[in-house]
């Protein structure tokens, strides 16, 4: 079993295929063909994790994706971010996020922190 960095384009596109190949096979844990799978795949997700970030989603986009989730309404969101008038204001981006909201919406609703200052 030869497994190499992936250095290029085009390593990583040789990768890509043994990948799909070896996915298309299913092997088990544990045998040479699934640890080999386990390898390359480790390789192709650090190649990818450098050389094509994704970049933190947009904070409204987030919050409405987790009310989506959880099926909360505006109204639901009033503890979090304040008077239905403030929660429209935000979700329409007239209003940006408080610290305070922020710190709810991550405590409460579980959004990253991080995401939600983007």
């Amino acid at each position: 079993m030869e497994i190499r960095p992936i250095h290029n384009e085009r390593d990583y596109q040789e990768a890509l295929k043994i990948v799909s190949g070896l996915v298309d096979v299913d092997p088990a844990p544990g045998t040479s063909e699934g640890d080999r799978l386990e390898v390359i795949a480790t390789l192709v997700e650090r190649y990818e994790a450098e050389h094509f970030p994704l970049g933190l989603p947009d904070p409204i986009e987030a919050i409405k994706f987790r009310m989506e989730q959880a099926g909360l309404s505006a109204a639901d969101m009033q503890p979090y971010i304040g008077n239905l008038n403030r929660v429209y204001e935000v979700l329409n981006r007239k209003r940006g996020l408080s610290l305070s909201m922020i710190r709810r919406l991550n405590r409460e609703l579980h959004i990253p922190a991080e995401v939600l200052i983007g």
